[in-house]
């Protein structure tokens, strides 16, 4: 007997009025911010890195990753801590919301407009409660920023 994949569980989460959408099984946890240490010649998109119980864990944050402003200093962000292959990254994002269940056939590819825009990191879009979520794939994110070599 197969088994088949019919439904995804995504968690979603905002930058600015962006909404976003991760694989509920990529994500470890979620924490508040918390205190960065540097690297030396990092990419521009890391923010350095965080000390998760022993474990050093680069930081991403996802509003340079997709060329938006600054989040504004009275807004408190989250972090996402995902599973990448052999190591964790912790995304830097504006909220966590929810945690929706999407029909795998209610996935739409990604709209394939001028590059450049962020949308080669979405692996399709979908709808949700009215509301359009861009399903980004974690593992281009971290390739295409030098976090995995």
């Amino acid at each position: 007997m197969e088994d088949t994949i019919t439904h995804i569980q995504l968690a979603c989460f905002s930058l600015g009025n962006k909404l976003f959408a991760v694989d509920i099984m990529r994500i470890r946890e979620i924490h508040s911010p918390q205190k960065l240490a540097p690297l030396p010649c990092a990419s521009p998109l890391l923010e350095g890195v965080i000390n998760l119980r022993g474990s050093v864990i680069p930081v991403m944050d996802m509003r340079k990753r997709f060329k938006m402003p600054d989040m504004p200093d009275t807004s408190v962000s989250k972090l996402l801590i995902v599973t990448l292959v052999g190591q964790l990254l912790a995304l830097v994002v504006d909220d966590v919301m929810e945690v929706i269940s999407v029909p795998v056939t209610d996935i739409r590819p990604p709209i394939n407009i001028a590059p450049g825009c962020g949308m080669e990191f979405v692996l399709g879009v979908c709808l949700s409660n009215d509301r359009v979520f861009m399903i980004l794939d974690i593992d281009s994110l971290s390739y295409q920023s030098g976090v995995v070599r």
